[in-house]
């Protein structure tokens, strides 16, 4: 978390009068909450957290803060642990209205989403992009 703080901080120091956006990438687990996952849930949900007072505290210098919450996404790293496939992937897609995991692609959009004008008035919100999985 230290590294949170520490790195929102620093790009606070580099926004200027017309303030921006801090986009923190949380995850679904931080609700989901899954058994044997109360060390990856905690620190998530401590984004979650961090996001809320950071838009608090820095809403007054027209800085946004907000953090989105994907579900499975097929990343590097998801791929490399090999859990795009096998029993964690097929619980997921049983569990997700949607019946599927998600694509890099369709967290970056709401990324893009969350950074540009059109959201303007968002700040201090974890948006959950987990096809419907709570």
């Amino acid at each position: 978390m230290l590294g949170l703080l520490l790195a929102s901080q620093e790009a606070a120091r580099h926004f200027n009068p017309d303030g921006g956006s801090i986009i923190n990438i949380s995850s679904g687990v931080s609700t989901i909450t899954p058994p044997g996952s109360a060390v990856y849930t905690a620190t998530k949900a401590s984004v979650d957290a961090i996001t809320s007072v950071l838009a608090k505290e820095l809403a007054p210098r027209k800085i946004r803060v907000n953090a989105v919450n994907p579900g499975m996404i097929a990343t590097e790293g998801v791929v490399s642990a090999g859990f795009h496939e096998g029993d964690m992937r097929k619980w997921i897609e049983s569990a997700t209205p949607m019946g599927r995991i998600g694509k890099v692609e369709e967290i970056a959009s709401v990324v893009a989403f969350l950074a540009s004008d059109a959201a303007s008035y968002v700040t201090g919100e974890t948006l959950h992009a987990t096809g419907g999985f709570k």
